[in-house]
């Protein structure tokens, strides 16, 4: 079960994704320039997608993935365009609007499942794959450890996510920004230390079928995120499945 600290975090999330920062998401998002800052960004973020999908099966045809916390979508129009039966959920609906919309004017209507909700809703119902991209770097690391948790209780093969990783400059940004007024600011991008992430990992019961087996850096001006793939050790590929109707909402 989600923890209070992480539902209070995820409404921060929603009332800053869905208001203060929807215009300028979907800006960045698209092909429209952007200032040189942004356009690292960009380009980081478009690297750490190409990184997780290259992660994922060549061929995910039949295969059931979560898109765990969509944004505007661009990773689950890609894993759709492979064969992919995507649900793809976040916290803000005007982000999944955006999202849809951009799915549909590449893939046509109907070919991925939108969600707004919790990515941890068990009603999403089992996935072969689950991603995370960027959605899980404004949580401290109990919480993360615990989210990992729940999505691999309905996961049958890899979840593949990103963390905001500990560096002297992130650290000090992260501490610099917690002296702003709370309405001056957006959620903070919580550091994570790699060894303290693997500890709790290894010790949680849950996720004791699991291992942290591959991990990249993805170090773009003003973006700096790194993935990790949990894996179920010496488990065999999961057979293509069809998709079964899930009820309920997901997360950004």
């Amino acid at each position: 079960m989600a923890t209070a600290t992480y539902a209070e975090r995820r409404s921060q999330l929603t009332t800053y994704f869905d208001r203060t920062a929807a215009e300028a998401w979907a800006r960045l998002t698209s092909d429209a320039p952007v200032s040189k800052i942004r356009a690292t960004v960009r380009a980081g973020r478009d690297a750490m997608r190409a990184n997780l999908l290259a992660w994922l099966p060549d061929d995910l045809t039949g295969l059931r993935l979560l898109d765990a916390g969509c944004g505007t979508g661009a990773l689950s129009i890609e894993a759709a365009a492979r064969g992919a039966e995507v649900v793809a959920i976040d916290v803000s609906p005007t982000l999944v609007g955006l999202a849809k919309d951009r799915a549909e004017e590449r893939l046509g209507a109907g070919r991925i499942d939108f969600r707004v909700g919790d990515m941890l809703d068990p009603w999403l119902g089992r996935f072969d794959h689950v991603v995370a991209m960027d959605s899980l770097i404004h949580y401290a690391t109990p919480d993360i450890v615990r989210a990992l948790a729940e999505l691999s209780l309905r996961t049958d093969g890899s979840v593949v996510f990103t963390v905001a990783p500990r560096t002297p400059l992130l650290t000090l940004m992260h501490w610099t920004g917690r002296a702003f007024p709370r309405a001056d600011r957006a959620p903070a991008i919580v550091p994570v230390a790699e060894a303290d992430l693997r500890r709790r990992v290894a010790i949680e019961p849950v996720l004791s079928g699991f291992d942290l087996s591959r991990t990249h850096r993805v170090n773009s001006g003003f973006y700096l995120s790194q993935a990790f793939e949990l894996t179920r050790p010496n488990a065999l590929p999961p057979a293509p499945q069809a998709a079964s109707p899930a009820e309920g909402g997901g997360s950004r």
